[in-house]
């Protein structure tokens, strides 16, 4: 096992002027299981590759332990692979793919058999191992493929979107073992995914990428609780944050369309010029509550339904802010969307067409700069 470090790795495509990933600084702890995720081609393949091997690196450096891999060959690296498609022979059977690259190393045939049976063991695949991959189900290939790399006994493992094939379903089973044969294997691991549910529920810790530049790193809790910017609190989070520029009005509150939300003063102050009275403010579906008519303030956000979604145990009711047509920007949940999210009670219900109130809990408010997008905390 090993730590991984990656010292202003840059890598640039031939071709191309703008990097695919743009000095990156990453620290990954021995025996860690880290996350990389962000929107599809922002970078986070290129990098889990840059430190496989099998893309260059232009400039900066890649650190497994304490050795400097940035010029060794994939093959010399002690890290082992676990990919999209699986990568499993056909025409071999389940004990042989996974045995496969310790017969290429010259591993006696004893040997193998032992850490291939170990492996079996550890991922129920003992009754499968003289079955070929075309007999098994999309989980049973990916936990063939998942040991392959165990048996190899690497120093890090890299993950490229392993779940990317299966249904949904078999994709929530397969992440909880990988995440707890992680654990039990204690192997430091770099997975990469563009799933942020995949990212909260299995990583210790998240890296999220945007545009090949590093956005924030930090515990499933910090990037739900803390984003650093509105990027990332845009991305993090199921349903999406809602999201979108409100202006300062000058008396401790900022305002878009009818809606008006307390923002404290400390956090106000922070505005530059360049903001020119712009904030972008953030909100969680759950950190809303409904307020009753009669309870309603000019403080509160007028909400106008226009869809409501039962789920038993949740409900969520979707809608625009009274007003927001006369913005130039949008708030809402997503890219993009003039359409706020609420989570509420799922027992006693809105009608569509109706317009209730909505104030958000102000210890869950989340405020950035409307020029730059950073965080902007309360003093």
């Amino acid at each position: 096992m090993a730590t991984v470090k990656f010292e202003n790795a840059t890598r640039i495509y031939p071709g191309s002027d703008t990097p695919a990933v743009d000095k990156l600084n990453l620290n990954v702890e021995d025996g860690e299981f880290l996350v990389l995720v962000g929107p599809s081609g922002c970078g986070k393949s290129t990098s889990l590759r840059m430190l496989a091997g099998l893309e260059d690196v232009n400039s900066g450096r890649v650190y497994i332990g304490d050795r400097d891999v940035t010029d060794v060959p994939p093959k010399d690296r002690d890290i082992a692979m676990v990919f999209q498609n699986y990568a499993l022979y056909p025409h071999m059977t389940v004990a042989q793919n996974m045995g496969f690259a310790l017969k290429i190393a010259g591993v006696p045939k004893q040997k193998i058999r032992e850490r291939v049976e170990n492996a079996a063991r550890i991922l129920d695949l003992t009754e499968y191992l003289d079955r070929k991959p075309k007999a098994l189900s999309g989980g049973q290939r990916q936990r063939v493929a998942m040991g392959r790399a165990i048996v190899r006994e690497p120093q890090v493992f890299l993950m490229d979107e392993p779940l990317s094939n299966l249904d949904a379903k078999l994709r929530v089973q397969t992440r909880t073992q990988i995440a707890s044969l992680q654990r039990s294997l204690g192997i430091t691991t770099l997975y990469v995914t563009h799933d942020q549910t995949e990212a909260l529920t299995m990583g210790d810790r998240i890296a999220v990428i945007n545009k090949g530049i590093l956005q924030q790193v930090g515990t499933p809790e910090e990037m739900y609780k803390r984003p650093a910017n509105a990027f990332v609190a845009g991305f993090i989070g199921s349903p999406a944050m809602n999201l979108g520029v409100f202006h300062a009005s000058g008396d401790g509150y900022v305002t878009h369309g009818e809606a008006r939300m307390r923002v404290p003063e400390s956090v106000l102050a922070q505005l530059t010029p360049a903001d020119n009275g712009r904030v972008i403010v953030g909100v969680r579906p759950e950190s809303l509550r409904w307020v009753p008519g009669a309870d309603a303030t000019e403080h509160s956000v007028p909400v106008k339904v226009t869809y409501v979604e039962s789920l038993g145990s949740d409900a969520y009711v979707y809608g625009t802010i009274v007003g927001s047509e006369n913005e130039e920007e949008k708030f809402g949940s997503g890219d993009g969307s003039d359409q706020i999210t609420i989570r509420i009670e799922p027992h006693t219900l809105p009608k569509v067409g109706e317009t209730i109130h909505v104030a958000p809990r102000e210890d869950e408010l989340h405020v950035f700069s409307g020029a730059t997008g950073e965080r902007l905390e309360a003093k």
